[in-house]
């Protein structure tokens, strides 16, 4: 952590001596800190330029203001990415399931407060998640994972026949009202917060590289999560639950479901590549495997299927 900007930002905020306490981060450049003040915890983010705090203190607030429980701002140096926020604690919903708690509850839980998110106008200043921004991120895999699978740059042909399957899938994409997305809305990333009650109970971690767009992304995001398996049939029951909830067409929504849930697939398999090759974080090659399954179980559906021939021809995956 940046000592020389950290010591004066908490001299600032009136807490001057703070003993830091790291605490573990996640694949960005962010790193967190745990201090006690005399009227609790509090926590110190770290982020260094590029990264923005101001979409993390802006939508921390939004979502406060609409009723949910992400950490209050109490100082911020958006120039130099320091923000101080309040400590929601320890009890992420991943590492309760693992000490028994019941995951069917956990998981009702973050799909209603998805439902509610989704009555809810995402803020004016999120950015959109656009078909340019979809064709962009689908490049990750073909300039990432590609290469490393077959030990050499993919055939223009083959990019172009990629980028023409995904262009005929982006219609299918935006089925229900615009949303919010939190994008990384995993069980890693969100807390029970036994305190509050309703869709408050669920405490929200991270949500700094939101946008706006389709529902489907964020019940992707939780029941095709890339550090747990999370069992078929209630993965299943979350989506059936979502749908019943809000009345979305159930075969629309469920191409929408598979082509995102696809996209997600493959941006993450070359993220993990580009972590692991030049970041020197190896372990993120270790849940590529789960990634395939999803992969797979995504391009499974009918509308689907040119994309799952193309990844059987050009790199011998997308079936399971």
């Amino acid at each position: 952590m940046r000592d020389n900007l950290i010591v004066p930002f908490l001299k600032s905020a009136g807490y001057a001596g703070a003993e830091l306490r790291p605490i573990a981060g996640d694949a960005s450049s962010r790193s967190y800190a745990r201090f006690w003040t005399d009227a609790g915890s509090l926590i110190l983010m770290d982020a260094p330029p590029p990264e923005n705090v101001g979409i993390f203190a802006d939508m921390a607030t939004a979502l406060r203001l609409r009723g949910y429980s992400a950490p209050e701002v109490m100082a911020e140096d958006r120039e130099n990415g320091l923000l101080l926020l309040e400590d929601l604690g320890d009890d992420i919903i991943a590492r309760l399931i693992e000490k028994g708690a019941p995951e069917e509850a956990l998981y009702r839980l973050a799909v209603d407060f998805l439902v509610d998110l989704a009555t809810l106008p995402p803020p004016e200043f999120l950015p959109d998640f656009s078909d340019d921004y979809v064709m962009a991120q689908n490049e990750m895999f073909l300039d990432y994972y590609v290469p490393e699978k077959l030990g050499t740059p993919l055939s223009a042909t083959a990019r172009e026949f990629y980028s023409d399957i995904w262009r005929n899938l982006l219609p299918r994409l935006h089925v229900g009202p615009k949303v919010m997305l939190l994008r990384d809305f995993h069980s890693e990333n969100l807390l029970y917060l036994k305190d509050r009650e309703g869709v408050k109970a669920l405490g929200l971690l991270d949500f700094q590289d939101a946008l706006k767009g389709p529902p489907a992304y964020d019940l992707v995001s939780l029941l095709q999560d890339a550090r747990r398996d999370v069992n078929y049939t209630l993965a299943e029951e979350m989506i059936y639950r979502y749908l019943d909830r809000t009345g979305l067409e159930a075969d629309a929504f469920r191409l929408s479901y598979a082509a995102l849930g696809a996209h997600r697939a493959l941006r993450i398999m070359g993220i993990f590549i580009r972590l692991a090759k030049e970041k020197g974080k190896p372990r993120y090659l270790e849940m590529i495997p789960r990634m395939r399954g999803y992969l797979a179980a995504n391009t499974a559906h009918p509308g689907l299927s040119a994309l799952q021939n193309w990844l059987l021809l050009t790199v011998g995956e997308g079936r399971a």
